[in-house]
């Protein structure tokens, strides 16, 4: 079956200066792929410059990679004709981290729920345009009466929020590609705002690819994590297995990271693996991005960059530590994360 979106051995590289040019790799040999048969949620987590809005901006066509290709439908999107474009706007939407930027202050929040509509032709009469934002707004928790004719000052950073949620409702999108979603509001209001995501999932049938820097929440929100560091995919599996029983060094740190409710456990910040190995240099251009930050550090990690090792059933960690288990292609990581999937041995 042909995915409904796919990154195929995508890049990307961004260039800086102006006589001396210099690249910066936000995202190497990424592979990924989400089904249009089977509703999931996929957190993609890591650290400030690990690539995970680079990824977003990709599947939603914002950029362009450097190599490989993003595919929607099987078809490249740089290749899409006019109305399959169309097409994919409307099934592929996104959740920006700071809704205020979304509104234009000098409309009501009505302006950002009808122009969708309209330019969808999702409604043939004001009557249908009023009922479908209506009945949108009551999906995600607001009250129509309380919330349409109000300007975005008068409203919350939640509401505001879930009337970013609800516009994409509007849509009936397969995927909704949400980018750090609750970072900006209250610790209070996160919940209600992740629920109506996964009111999305669930009861629409809608995936999710949900990216932020907080493993608590993708924990309760996921199907599958997804770990970047440094624009490289460090583990992948099943929320469960990454987040209760961390393999890669880094997801480790994320992982001793998370603030504990006693006031007497010290944060070990960096200091949670140990002091890092000393004296380490790459030999290459292919090593571990993680070596100098590791205190398990050893020579093969500055050879050469580590591949995809099975560890589970639902589980890939790109680490030496876990060398006795078979390898997996890069390009197969959707497999091994299927729901179905079963350990495999394959060569690079």
């Amino acid at each position: 079956m042909t995915p409904l979106l796919e990154l195929r051995n995508v890049s990307k590289a961004f260039s800086s200066g102006l006589l001396r040019q210099e690249q910066t790799i936000a995202l190497e040999n990424m592979s990924l792929s989400i089904s249009d048969e089977t509703p999931s949620v996929i957190s993609i987590v890591g650290e400030s410059g690990s690539g995970k809005t680079t990824l977003a901006r990709l599947l939603l066509g914002l950029i362009n990679p450097t190599s490989g290709a993003v595919y929607y439908r099987g078809k490249e999107l740089r290749t899409l004709a006019r109305a399959e474009r169309s097409t994919y706007l409307r099934e592929v939407q996104t959740i920006f981290q700071d809704p205020f930027e979304v509104y234009n202050p000098f409309y009501k929040v009505d302006h950002v729920l009808e122009m969708p509509i309209r330019n969808f032709g999702l409604a043939r009469s004001k009557r249908e345009r009023r009922a479908l934002m209506e009945e949108s707004l009551s999906a995600v928790g607001l009250r129509p009466d309380e919330t349409l004719g109000r300007y975005p000052h008068q409203l919350s950073g939640g509401q505001r929020q879930r009337i970013m949620v609800a516009r994409a409702l509007m849509l009936r999108p397969r995927i909704i590609i949400a980018d750090e979603p609750v970072s900006m509001v209250d610790a209070s209001l996160r919940a209600t705002i992740l629920e109506s995501l996964l009111l999305l999932n669930r009861d629409f049938g809608i995936s999710l690819i949900y990216i932020t820097h907080d493993l608590t929440t993708a924990y309760q929100v996921s199907d599958d994590v997804i770990v970047l560091y440094r624009g490289a995919v460090a583990e992948a599996g099943s929320a469960e297995l990454v987040v209760q029983t961390p393999e890669h060094p880094y997801t480790r740190l994320l992982v001793s990271s998370i603030p504990q409710p006693d006031p007497d456990i010290e944060w070990a910040g960096e200091r949670a693996l140990g002091t890092p190995v000393a004296g380490l240099t790459p030999t290459g251009s292919s090593f571990c991005r993680f070596y100098n930050r590791c205190p398990f550090a050893m020579q093969q990690c500055v050879e050469v960059e580590p591949p995809f090792f099975q560890t589970a059933r639902r589980r890939v960690t790109a680490c030496y530590l876990f060398q006795k288990a078979p390898t997996v292609p890069a390009g197969e990581l959707d497999v091994v994360l299927a729901k179905d999937a079963v350990t495999t041995v394959a060569a690079d």
